[in-house]
């Protein structure tokens, strides 16, 4: 497979990709466990069928001491025992959230308040904007049908 564009070697996109991963450091200091941001990276890629940023996100959850069990274990998180309840909450706001065409009413108000419980006005926000930005990236790569398989832990810094 080869991509449609080469979003890495395009002066354009590679001003867009830097704006949009300077856009990750508020969410990143929000407060918000790393854990549950690569388990809401993970999913909401997997729902988008995006190869590359379900292997990316994949490898950096694992290289940072995540068990490869949870993260096998994403898609069907429901039927899971190995998530915590804030963590549930997290990845049912990233399925909602990702799959808002679907949902006549977007997200739920028992999903949002479920969310609420367990995260604090900044963590909440941090998982919103998390949510966004992931779908961003989804989108532009499976709009260019990016390549899945060779991304190396930290090969963008």
């Amino acid at each position: 497979m080869e991509a449609r564009l080469n979003l890495f070697g395009n002066a354009v996109a590679g001003k867009f990709i830097k704006y949009l991963n300077a856009a990750n450091k508020p969410i990143a200091d929000s407060g918000l466990p790393a854990a549950t941001q690569e388990l809401v990276k993970l999913r909401a890629s997997q729902i988008n069928g995006c190869g590359f940023c379900t292997d990316m996100h994949y490898k950096e959850a694992v290289a940072a001491g995540e068990e490869p069990t949870r993260l096998n274990l994403v898609a069907a998180w429901r039927e899971a025992t190995v998530f915590t309840d804030a963590e549930r909450a997290a990845l049912e706001l990233a399925e909602q959230g990702t799959r808002i065409a679907d949902a006549a009413g977007g997200v739920s108000d028992e999903v949002w308040q479920q969310a609420a419980k367990h995260y604090d006005e900044d963590q909440l926000t941090g998982l919103t904007l998390l949510i966004a930005l992931i779908n961003t990236y989804n989108r532009m790569n499976v709009i260019t049908q990016q390549p899945a398989g060779h991304y190396e832990v930290g090969m963008f810094g």
